[in-house]
Order: C-alpha cells, then structure tokens, then sequence
C-alpha cells in the first residue's frame, strides 16, 4: 500500500517548527509520527498552495481544485483514520472570515451582502467554538416501529446530521462546515473591507450568541431549526416569509445577482429555485437500495406524511412490494432520493403516465437562516446589511463583542 503524501508549494520562506532550514517551493509532504508546522517568516508576503484538494465532498459538485492560503501550515497524521495526513490551516478568526464570505459566495457580491454574511459567519463560528465539546456525534436517531394510520406497523428511520466536534482543529474548510478555500477566491479588497467593518459584530438573541445558518436557496419560506437537526426550537431561525410586496427575492434568473452569490461550479446547477426529477421505477428502486440499504423491491408510492409550515417533506413513506418505511428528517429524505443530495425536501411526487416518478421541487439546500440567493437581491435592492439580518434571523440582536 502507497504512503498518502501532500504536494506543498511554499511561496516564500517558512520555517519549521523542529527549527531546522527554512524552506521555500515545492515540497511533498508523508505522514510521520510527530508532523511538522511551518511558519511564514513574512506573514503578509507569503502564503502556501495545496494541490488537488477535494472541494464539496458528497455532493455532485465534488472536484480537484489547488488552493492558497495565509498563515502556518500544519501537516499531521490524521488519527481517525491512520496512515492518512491532514493538513491544518492555523489563522486568526477575522482572516478567516474574508476567505469564508468569497469561497461560500463569490467576491464580486454585494457590499451588503458580504457585510450580512460576515456577521453570519462570524456569529456560526463563535457558535461552535463556544460549544467546543458538546458536539459529541454527527448522526442523531435510528431505526424504530411506528403504526400507520390503517394499522400496519412499519419501520421509520428518522435522522440528521449536524457538526461534530473535530479532534485536531476547530472547523474543517468544507461544506460540513463552512467553505473555507483560502485566498484563492479572495480577489476584491471588497471582501476584506465587508469584515473590517463588521469586526466583532455577531447575532445575539437573549444575550447568547446565535447559531447563525444560511443556504444557498429557501424557496421561498426559510425554515424552523428544530424540523432539520435536534429539537432545540431557536426563536430566531424560524419560518420567514422570503418575499416584500407580494415578490419572492430568490426566486430570480438576474446572472449578475446569481454571478454576486455563485461560484463557477456552483452556477452548473441552473435549476436552484424551481426544478424537476424524473425516475423510472426500476430506477426508483434501485437508487432506493443502494442509499438506504433496503430493498423495497418495486416502488408502490412515495407519500409524505408530514410536511413542515414552509412545505418541506420531513416524514416521507416508501411503500414498495418487499418492503414499507418511513423516512425523515430532511437531510435523510434528500440523501435517499438522489445519489448526492436532492436539491431540497420542498417537493411534490407525480406519476407520470408512463408510470415514471415525477419529483417537482423548490430550493437549494436545508433553507434554515440566511437565504444567500435571497440576501443577494436585498442587497441589489438597496437593502443594508443590517436589514437583511434582521430580516433572515427575526427577534435577534447585532451586536459587537469586541473591537
């Protein structure tokens, strides 16, 4: 079996934390007992490049890219899978942020829109550094019995999935958490004037700091926290009605606003706020086995159960001939129905005259806080970032913890 290895390149002098030689240009880097930190001798003239880092693991925009970063470079073996390496960004949290708010949008949004998701993402951070520890587990629920209302008993797995704590640093640079794509899309001075001027300033309700989410499309109507992870109601992630006079902001085809909140890959997806799928039934069923791990035999009806004041599906039943289910909550939904995620739980199912399912949906994404495609057309519109919060995340505060 190979050794993994990470392909550094240095773009100017770092030193090694054993003291030894400092180092500049390509290095390949193997897993050692110990790892290895590198310092930048000029912090504000140099930075590292990674090579062929994966981006959107799990989903189907999931590619290559390379990527340059700021600060010092840990390389570690990774302890929950061992002979694998990782590779730790240390940097400082406002630094942070200006790579956050232009690799989760592009730089060219909004000045409003990159000050509202500076405060947001700033507001999720603190979040979860505050609750360091008590994220124990990223899969919550499982299998039980339930009674149908014609009686039969039936199997019903209801699951979700929400951060875990990380083991050898605070957040991970993926959708798991918050993109984080270093300086590699950090092309405006924009981006880093919308977190110089927000510094500090966080979402704050009932003198606690909010854990602020956003998505890239709600459909619509945003969503309750507690009807996609635990039952931990939160005043102010709660259904939002996305529209003013009767428009519904996100629901756009303007590319320059679309071009402000998608990056390159994430304009491939052009159906974000209406969308359809089709299946056939034997691939129904087949899709169905291998992302759930049962075997349905032929698909009868996919039926929702329970759907939430926002119209997502949030208890879905899968009658088939070998087998009846029920699933939710929403994330387990989208993972059963597509082979990465289905766009989101607001749909309608449809047979087709050719007996085909027919999946005719709303969104992008959970549509839990801050709609990204719904904050750009604010700010489009003239709204200031303080509005766009205060419309997103109702009942709570802005306020700023530090200077």
């Amino acid at each position: 079996m190979s050794t993994p290895t990470l392909k550094v390149t240095f773009h100017g002098l770092y030193k090694p934390c054993n003291g030894g030689t400092p180092v500049t240009g390509e290095i390949v880097a193997r897993v050692n007992q110990g790892g290895m930190t590198y310092a930048p001798e000029d912090p504000a003239n140099c930075h590292f490049e990674l090579h062929d880092v994966t981006i959107g693991v799990g989903f189907h925009w999931e590619r290559l890219e390379n990527q340059r970063f700021l600060g010092a470079l840990k390389i570690l073996p990774d302890k929950a899978n061992p002979g694998n390496i990782i590779a730790v960004n240390s940097i400082g949290l406002e630094e942070y942020l200006k790579s956050v708010i232009s690799s989760e949008m592009s730089a060219t949004a909004s000045m409003s829109l990159l000050k509202a998701h500076a405060v947001v993402s700033r507001s999720w951070l603190m979040r979860q550094l505050a609750d360091r520890g008590k994220h124990t587990c990223a899969e919550k629920g499982g299998w039980k019995r339930t009674l149908l209302p014609d009686g039969r008993e039936v199997d019903e797995l209801v699951k979700w999935y929400d951060r875990e704590d990380h083991t050898q640093f605070d957040v991970c640079a993926d959708d798991h958490c918050q993109r984080y794509q270093g300086i590699t899309r950090q092309t405006r001075p924009e981006v880093a004037q919308a977190v110089e001027q927000t510094r500090g300033e966080t979402l704050t309700y009932l003198n606690e700091i909010c854990d602020a989410r956003f998505s890239k499309c709600c459909g619509g109507v945003s969503e309750r926290f507690e009807n996609c992870w635990e039952n931990d109601p939160k005043g102010y992630l709660t259904h939002v009605s996305d529209k003013d006079d009767g428009k519904i902001f996100c629901d756009t085809s303007d590319k320059e606003i679309l071009g402000q909140v998608l990056n390159d890959y994430d304009r491939e997806t052009t159906d974000f706020f209406n969308w359809e799928v089709r299946y056939t039934p034997t691939q129904l069923s087949a899709l169905l086995q291998r992302r759930s791990g049962v075997d349905f035999g032929e698909i009868i009806q996919l039926r929702p159960l329970e759907t939430t004041g926002a119209g997502r599906i949030i208890r879905l039943l899968v009658e088939g001939s070998r087998h009846t289910a029920i699933v939710g909550k929403e994330l387990e939904i989208r993972r059963w129905l597509s082979e990465s995620h289905l766009r989101s739980s607001i749909f309608t199912v449809e047979r087709g005259n050719d007996g085909n399912f027919i999946l005719k949906g709303r969104g992008w994404g959970h549509g839990v806080g801050m709609c990204q495609i719904g904050a750009a057309v604010m700010g489009a519109e003239g709204y200031d970032y303080r509005s766009i919060l205060h419309h997103y995340f109702p009942g709570a505060d802005i306020t700023r913890l530090y200077t």
